[in-house]
């Protein structure tokens, strides 16, 4: 998969990826900050911001306006906003790719931020909130993140709390977007039926104009006295949530394959070990998974369950030991185990870049965070040359007791007996 990576006069950075088989055209704009660029009392700014560019701007004063523009070439538009990043995109028929970009440059550059707007608005992300609150596996994340970032901004809410979005304004937007959304802050991905030429001039067209502004910073994580810890979220539900897991990796450590392919081996799949032990084998849950998340400066490695109230313990105990069991030795790699996990990995990304949005977020969240860019092939590559003895040495790495971390939403009173668990 080729691409190319220019910079326009102003800095801002544009990545075309041409896939010349396609009549579709996605253009994302993918701004460097996120929520833990936030200061505390404005905690859930850029999740928010997310929502204002939707409500009118400069040329389309309205929602609505901005939908029947969408809406008069068939296109979906979007936005998500994560910790370090946020990102706003329109996918379109190639053909109308000129007035994808207008709409989106006129969202995302110019968005009106009316007052009456933004009161409107909390009340929906309030609402928002609620949902998540009452979705225990979708929130289990955010308590083990609030857990092993405690003190740090990267342990609070993408979404902020009630307090902090109820007293945000427009003061706080203009101030944001002066601070943040520089151009040299900026990656624009286009992906999908398009020239680089053709891709290059509606650029130009479109964010030439954005003006230099100094970047914000955040504040790095610092691990202070580690040792292991349980956040319980005591809610009276027919089902217990928990994620069990260690302190990780950043983004860029060298051995962030090996830790992919160790991820996959243990939760990746319906054959992983996870899955094996503590679903088909014990039956104490339907949903088991393990995963890493990185960030510019650390990371993580945990394994979600959804499992019975009464089982809880049983599950955490064959959880850490499927974690230890491959640290001492007694779990060993197979060659068959090993060959299955590359190829998982392989597989899994070849999937995901049939997709344009895909493609742009693959190409997208590389340039802006790693500032150097790796195509699908190189990727492939550096999974297939991971040794065994790399995957067991990031295992012990990662997997040391005092790094331990557990947070949990079920009817449970106490945090004591899970603490002991992990002692």
């Amino acid at each position: 998969m080729k691409y190319k990576l220019t910079r326009l006069r102003n800095s801002l950075r544009l990545i075309v990826v041409p896939m010349p088989t396609l009549e579709s055209v996605t253009v994302t704009v993918w701004v460097g900050v996120g929520s833990r660029y936030e200061a505390k009392m404005v905690s859930g700014l850029s999740h928010f911001l997310e929502h204002m560019v939707f409500k009118g701007s400069k040329k389309r004063p309205s929602a609505k306006k901005i939908s029947e523009a969408i809406d008069s070439f068939g296109g979906e538009f979007n936005a998500s906003t994560s910790k370090e990043w946020t990102n706003f995109y329109i996918k379109a028929r190639a053909a109308k790719l000129s007035t994808a970009m207008d709409v989106l440059s006129d969202m995302v550059l110019a968005p009106l931020l009316k007052p009456e707007d933004i009161e409107r608005e909390k009340g929906v992300i309030l609402e928002e909130m609620a949902m998540y609150e009452d979705t225990p596996i979708a929130k289990i994340e955010d308590y083990f993140e609030r857990l092993i970032f405690k003190g740090n901004s990267l342990g609070r809410d993408i979404v902020g709390d009630q307090d902090s979005v109820k007293s945000i304004g427009q003061r706080d937007f203009i101030d944001y977007r002066d601070k943040n959304y520089s151009p040299e802050n900026i990656v624009i991905t286009i992906a999908g039926g398009v020239s680089f030429k053709k891709a290059s001039e509606l650029t130009k067209r479109y964010f030439s104009a954005i003006k230099v502004r100094p970047k914000a910073n955040y504040r790095k994580f610092v691990y202070g006295k580690v040792c292991p810890k349980v956040l319980l979220k005591s809610k009276k539900i027919e089902q217990a949530h928990l994620v069990l897991g260690f302190f990780g990796n950043p983004r860029k450590h060298k051995l962030r394959y090996a830790e992919a392919l160790l991820s996959t081996i243990l939760g990746g799949g319906m054959s992983s070990r996870m899955f094996t032990e503590v679903r088909e084998k014990r039956g104490l849950a339907y949903a088991v998974k393990t995963s890493s998340e990185h960030f510019v400066d650390c990371g993580y490695l945990a394994t979600y369950a959804g499992v019975d109230l009464k089982r809880i313990d049983e599950a955490i105990k064959v959880i850490l030991e499927q974690y230890f069991g491959l640290t001492q030795g007694r779990f060993p790699i197979s060659k068959k185990e090993f060959k299955k996990a590359k190829e998982f990995v392989k597989g899994h990304l070849a999937l995901a870049l049939e997709d344009t949005n895909d493609v742009n977020g693959f190409f997208g969240i590389r340039e802006l965070l790693d500032k150097e860019i790796e195509t699908p092939d190189e990727v492939y590559k550096k999974i297939d040359k991971v040794e065994v003895d790399e995957v067991v040495s990031v295992a012990k790495s990662l997997f040391v007791p005092r790094k331990l971390n557990l947070a949990i939403i079920g009817p449970y009173k106490e945090s004591a007996h899970f603490e002991s668990l992990l002692a």
